[in-house]
């Protein structure tokens, strides 16, 4: 069968679909992945095939122009605050829109029987419903965001709908959730279960982490992992004063994965490790806490991993991910901009985090609960299976 996968365009929207596209390919079915120029390279780097479709969208450039020189965390509070958190969906419609009648025209020559789509990706659904061919939304994680953005959607994109030749704007025909069901926010429609399999992008396990494994770790290690996008938005600054609290912390060693671009402008002391960006799944097994900035990957791996959380939000979908984690003991979240810069509060979090083992116990009750969900082979399977039908 023909598989058309469709991301938004943001690298970490893609990311959480590879490991079904490898199963699907596995499988033998023919795999392509289309989107804008911005996610070209992490399709690559996954080892698939892909077309670039239209300009390049920059997410990046797009969130300079919200924040200004500001944090995100500063300027884009939690969903929920009337005409701010509303926004972010409405820069999905308008991709949307402007993106949907070139899907179109390349899924007519391409002629997927499925087609499968990040959880943003709302064009997609009247690509797939003018096909006649199911549609699939894979979210990302804990997911606040789209049964409150569907609603929406169906009123903002139905004049979209009418112009492709449908009655009305469609839903998914199926959603896989890679969420552990105890940890999604109880607000979320259930979706089909799908096995979190990391996908942090291509790497090589360092010399250090090895040395690691064979000898074990020397004291207690936390993790620091915000992601590219929380650096370049006005986030090294808040790196620094995190690198400075935690390094202070007694029997601990820091390590911080930070870009090559931002080392200039990253003051660390001298016991501090910066790493280039590397896969967490090839670190963090020794470690003890990570502290990030929310997202999807970052989170989901460390609850795999059976690792304590402190999540510091930086953008509207983080927030949930912080407070489920807190609600079952796996992780305190830190949610306002002036307590997370506050050496004192962040000091407490991790030394809670390091030495209640309560934390710890949480965390392997839900990497055992995640460890329980179907495998991506499995998800492939019934999602053809589906199609056949």
């Amino acid at each position: 069968m023909r598989i058309l996968m469709i991301s938004s365009p943001v690298p970490s929207h893609f990311t959480p679909m590879v490991p079904l596209a490898w199963a699907f390919r596995a499988s033998g079915h023919d795999v392509l992945v289309a989107g804008q120029p911005d996610v070209m390279t992490a399709v690559r780097s996954a080892g698939l095939i892909g077309v670039s479709i239209g300009e390049p969208f920059g997410y990046a450039s797009w969130m300079r122009g919200v924040t200004g020189d500001r944090r995100p965390v500063e300027t884009m509070p939690r969903p929920g605050v009337p005409g701010r958190s509303e926004n972010i969906g409405e820069v999905w419609a308008t991709h949307a829109r402007n993106t949907m009648a070139r899907y179109l025209e390349f899924a007519r020559e391409f002629r997927p029987d499925l087609i499968v789509a990040d959880q943003v990706e709302y064009g997609t659904l009247i690509v797939a419903e003018a096909l006649g061919v199911p549609s699939v939304h894979h979210r990302w994680s804990v997911d606040p965001l789209s049964d409150p953005y569907l609603r929406r959607m169906r009123t903002a994109l139905a004049p979209l709908a009418t112009e492709a030749g449908l009655d009305e704007f469609p839903g998914p025909t199926v959603t896989l959730d890679p969420c552990p069901p105890t940890l999604q926010v109880p607000s979320a429609t259930p979706g089909t279960p799908i096995r979190y399999v990391p996908f942090n992008g291509p790497g090589e396990l360092p010399a250090w982490a090895r040395a690691r494994r064979a000898t074990g770790p020397d004291g207690r290690t936390v993790v620091i992992s915000l992601g590219r996008n929380t650096l370049a938005l006005n986030g090294v600054p808040h790196l620094n004063l995190m690198l400075r609290t935690f390094a202070a912390l007694p029997d601990v060693t820091v390590i911080a994965t930070v870009d090559q671009e931002f080392r200039s402008v990253v003051e660390a002391p001298q016991t501090v490790r910066i790493i280039e960006p590397t896969p967490l799944e090839l670190i963090l097994g020794e470690c003890d806490v990570l502290v990030h900035h929310g997202g999807a990957g970052s989170s989901l791996t460390a609850t795999l991993l059976g690792l304590p959380q402190l999540v510091l939000p930086q953008f509207p979908s983080s927030f949930a991910t912080g407070e489920r984690l807190q609600a079952l003991g796996a992780g305190i979240t830190i949610d306002g901009a002036e307590e997370q810069s506050d050496p004192g509060a962040l000091s407490a979090a991790v030394g809670a985090l390091l030495d209640d083992s309560g934390h710890r116990r949480a965390a392997e009750k839900l990497r055992h609960e995640m460890e329980s969900m179907p495998a991506p082979a499995l998800a492939a399977a019934d999602l053809i299976g589906r199609v056949r039908r």
